[in-house]
Formats: C-alpha cells, structure tokens, sequence
C-alpha cells in the first residue's frame, strides 16, 4: 500500500512539474512574440520616413533635371559653336568707346564707357577669317566687340582690362576656339558657357540624388520581403 501510494505521489508530482515546465515555455513564447511585435511596430514608422526620404529625393532631382532642362540643356543643345580648332589672331585692336550705364542706388543709373576690342582670327582648319568673341553672351550683347565688361564707374579700370586681353592675345597668337562647322555664325568664341563639361557637372547631382534615393526605396523593400521570407520559413518549421 505504500508503494502505491508513494508511486501515485510520484507520478503526480512528475504531472506538476511539466505543467509548471508547459506554462513556463508558453510564457516565454508569449513575451517573444510580444518582443516581436514590438519591434516591427518600431520599425514600421522608421521605413516609412525612409521611403519618404527616397522619393521626396527623386522628386527633387525630378525637378533638377526639368529646371537644367530648360536652361543648361536647352543652351547647350541650341549652340552651333560645337567644331572645336585652333585660331591664329591676325588683328588685336581697340577701335572706340562703347557707353554702358551701371546702378549708382535704387532707380539711379549713371553712364559710363569702356573700350570696344576688336580681334579678327583665322580657323586653321577651314583657312577663313572670322570675328572672335569671347562668349555666347558677349556675342549676344555685342555684335562688334570682343568683350563686354560689367559696368562700373571707374572707366580706367575698365580700360586697363580690355588693353591687358589685348596685350594677352597678340602675345598668344595661337588659342582655342569654337566655330560653326556648317558656317551659319561667322562669329567664332574662345570659350562656351555651355559645353560638355558644364553639361556633366551639372547632371551629376541630380543624378547622385536620384539614384540615392531609389537606393533607400530599394533597401527598404528588400528589409521588409526577407524579413517576411524570414517568418515563412519559421512557420514552416514549426
């Protein structure tokens, strides 16, 4: 009678203890699955600042590219200086004073006058003479001079730069220069605004950004498929 008893106490008491051993491993699995929870809540708020992150910088290089667009591009496409060749500076000379006005305060403008240089050059490779301009914008503002100054008031000081540009090119004969390779302009520049290096810098961070952010975008949805993949794979091994 008292093995039996004992045995029935024993048994009894190994009944308790994998309850106690069952309550444990459920509590446990409930404080993960809470943890668990917990976290993709916290993470949930950071992926969607960080998909906001990507496309409000796509959306910003979105409107780079239309505002170079419209201003660089368009230039640069519309340039017909684009055969690049060597000019031999035949004539270097200052021919008469050109008048410009400069702001001396609000709605104030005052005249001045600077010196209008004249160089003539030779295209090597196509042999004819042409005026030589220094921009596109001095050949806009200017259809006899080779460059236009900005206006101030001390004169002299504008002089002494166009006779020192002067100086400059009859000392250097030879310098680069653009030219119409179909020869609708007769006028030829020593240098572009726009040409393909100003065309690349001004690309490059607008395409920087655009591809940064659809980097985040990118990142962001691959965190969250493998972390879906991840709890398939759980569900499946259980």
């Amino acid at each position: 009678m008292f093995f039996v008893a004992g045995a029935k106490n024993s048994g009894g008491g190994g009944g308790a203890r994998g309850n106690e051993r069952g309550s444990f491993y459920k509590k446990f699995r409930e404080v993960d699955l809470l943890d668990k929870k917990n976290t993709e809540t916290a993470l949930k708020p950071g992926e969607d600042r960080a998909i906001l992150l990507g496309l409000g910088m796509i959306l910003s290089s979105v409107m780079m590219y239309f505002v170079l667009g419209i201003t660089t591009l368009r230039s640069y496409a519309d340039s017909v200086w684009t055969e690049e060749g060597v000019c031999l500076v035949l004539n270097s000379t200052v021919t008469t004073n050109m008048n410009c006005s400069y702001s001396c305060g609000s709605d104030c403008w005052r005249v001045s006058k600077y010196p209008c240089l004249q160089v003539y050059v030779s295209i090597n490779s196509t042999g004819r003479v042409s005026r030589l301009f220094h921009n596109e914008e001095t050949q806009d503002a200017s259809t006899e001079c080779f460059y236009v100054p900005r206006c101030q008031r001390d004169s002299l000081a504008m002089h002494s730069m166009i006779i020192n540009i002067s100086e400059r090119l009859k000392v250097n004969q030879q310098v680069p220069c653009f030219h119409d390779p179909l020869e609708l302009q007769d006028a030829v520049l020593l240098t572009r605004l726009y040409d393909n290096s100003v065309v690349f810098h001004s690309l490059l961070w607008p395409s920087c950004m655009l591809t940064g952010g659809a980097m985040i975008i990118l990142m962001v949805k691959l965190t969250q498929y493998l972390s879906r993949l991840c709890d398939e794979i759980g569900k499946i091994k259980k």
